[in-house]
């Protein structure tokens, strides 16, 4: 872990311009490949000149959705995002009080949100220093990587090893991910 810190710079990721920006790309993230989920991700926010708020995701048609890559399913759940994220407070001031967990079941009530893309939510969004993302295939790939030489682990083996990173968990793992992703 030490020579990662000193080979990357994982907080050099673009700025969101909102909370609901950061949730409809762990919504276009889902399930596909980093280079996959960039290449949609420039699409979409083409399709609203940089600005990506719920308001902009509900005024557009569900075609425009579509054609910009999110597909039918993913066009739903942004939609359902946006519409949570206006009826509800679901900025950084709106859940400073809510536990982890509570976040995650918070999210996980709007359709097409789950776990990982809660964790998602916690990481980068609210910015909570202890979240482990296991759901996510690049962070078990990346410990993988670092320390069992690409062989597979189980999760158990990977929380067992991430203990040593608390209460900075979420910092390791940026680390992690910043290696993984120089390697594709």
């Amino acid at each position: 872990m030490a020579d990662l810190l000193d080979r990357h710079d994982p907080y050099v990721e673009p700025e969101w311009t909102n909370g609901y920006e950061r949730l409809l790309v762990s919504i276009i993230n889902q399930s596909i490949s980093t280079a996959s989920a960039r290449a949609v991700r420039e699409r979409v926010f083409a399709l609203f000149d940089g600005e990506v708020t719920p308001e902009a995701v509900l005024n557009a048609t569900e075609s425009e959705l579509v054609e910009a890559g999110l597909g039918e399913r993913k066009t739903e759940y942004a939609r359902h995002a946006a519409e949570a994220y206006l009826e509800r407070d679901l900025t950084p001031a709106g859940l400073a009080d809510h536990s982890d967990e509570e976040v995650i079941d918070e999210l996980t009530e709007i359709r097409g949100i789950g776990a990982w893309t809660a964790r998602m939510y916690l990481l980068f969004v609210l910015e909570r220093d202890d979240v482990l993302p296991l759901g996510d295939l690049a962070v078990r790939r990346g410990i993988e990587t670092l320390y069992n030489d690409g062989e597979e682990m189980s999760r158990e083996e990977m929380r067992s090893l991430a203990k040593r990173w608390r209460p900075y968990r979420s910092h390791a793992v940026r680390y992690i991910w910043a290696e993984y992703e120089s390697d594709e």
